[in-house]
């Protein structure tokens, strides 16, 4: 069965998005599911502790700490050290550090901001170049990067060197991080990595590790939601603003053809995305471009329907063991919640 000969049905397969500089800048803010993160509404989980103190560290960061008490007419008020321009936020997946990193955005009382993902900053300068990025981004009080990739030197490299023209003039960063290949990444040496990758800038940054268990498994049981083809076809016929193609395949194939800092335009006015005839990825570029693919959709809140292969067993058993292991991990979280809340009346 296929969806060909629905015209209320979008094919992904179809679509070459194209996105120029300028919207490129428009676009760096926070995603919509976080357009409301506050650090009151970060939920802090009170078996790990780190939570609520890097919340509190977060919350002086972005200028919000209580000020210092004075004291007696005779006597020094105690100074509290300055933070670093930088703060890096360091654990795994599912603990809230984007959540936390909008919250900063948002609480930060800065004329120019900007939020965005490694991704998109590396392709601004794709598209702009590195002077004209640097020229447009100075002066800026506050820069989020979410997903700081480790994977590529060259674009680490580039960063790197773009963090640093921007620090000395005054702007403040905030980073997450992914896990570089050949380290595991859940345990403490994310922070190391990522301080020894950008090392002209490691000076700048202050680490501050969350600890705790992925939020999204606490809510959920079991596998991702998988649906035969016939439950499968029913919710695409019923729903509008849907994307699906015929085979989940043809979609991966697609994605090597887009830029992954365009992922996002795939799915521009959707509401909800089929994946017919799942399989498990095997190449490790198709895996890869496949997460990115996910953070984008998973940002946008769009649900998910699929059928075939399980989609929280989507990553060969060998990739789970190998170096991507955090990123491939993340992904399948993420996969199982939207895959579940497919199921809701709507999604929040």
């Amino acid at each position: 069965m296929n969806d060909t000969d629905n015209a209320n049905v979008i094919h992904l397969t179809e679509r070459q998005p194209v996105v120029t500089g300028p919207e490129m800048l428009a676009s760096l803010v926070p995603p919509p599911q976080f357009d409301d993160a506050t650090f009151e509404s970060y939920r802090s989980d009170d078996a790990y502790p780190s939570q609520a103190e890097s919340k509190a560290l977060l919350e002086k960061f972005a200028g919000r700490g209580a000020p210092a008490k004075r004291g007696g007419f005779f006597s020094r008020a105690k100074k509290e050290p300055e933070l670093k321009p930088g703060v890096y936020l360091d654990g795994g997946f599912g603990v809230g550090k984007t959540h936390l990193l909008a919250s900063i955005y948002h609480a930060m009382p800065a004329r120019r901001k900007y939020f965005g993902s490694f991704i998109e900053y590396t392709a601004l300068v794709g598209a702009l170049g590195y002077r004209n990025t640097v020229d447009l981004l100075r002066g800026a009080d506050l820069i989020c990067i979410d997903e700081f990739e480790l994977d590529d030197p060259g674009d680490t490299m580039v960063m790197t060197r773009l963090l640093g023209e921007l620090v000395t003039t005054g702007t403040r960063l905030a980073a997450t991080s992914n896990t570089p290949p050949n380290a595991l990444g859940e345990g403490r040496f994310a922070a190391q990595d990522f301080l020894r990758e950008i090392h002209a800038m490691s000076d700048s940054f202050e680490t501050i590790r969350i600890d705790g268990v992925d939020f999204r498994q606490r809510a959920l049981d079991g596998h991702a939601v998988t649906l035969e083809e016939v439950e499968y076809a029913q919710r695409i016929a019923d729903t509008a603003g849907t994307a699906s193609d015929d085979l989940f395949g043809d979609v991966i194939r697609h994605l090597a053809k887009v830029h992954p800092s365009r992922y996002i335009r795939l799915i521009d006015g959707l509401d909800l995305v089929g994946l017919r005839e799942v399989q498990v990825l095997t190449d490790q570029s198709e895996a890869l471009r496949f997460v990115a693919f996910v953070d984008r959709v998973y940002d946008a809140q769009v649900p998910i329907v699929a059928t075939g292969v399980s989609l929280d067993q989507v990553f060969a058993e060998e990739m789970l063991g190998g170096g991507y292991r955090k990123k491939y991990l993340r992904a399948i979280s993420r996969l199982n919640a939207l895959t579940h809340s497919a199921q809701q009346p709507s999604v929040a």
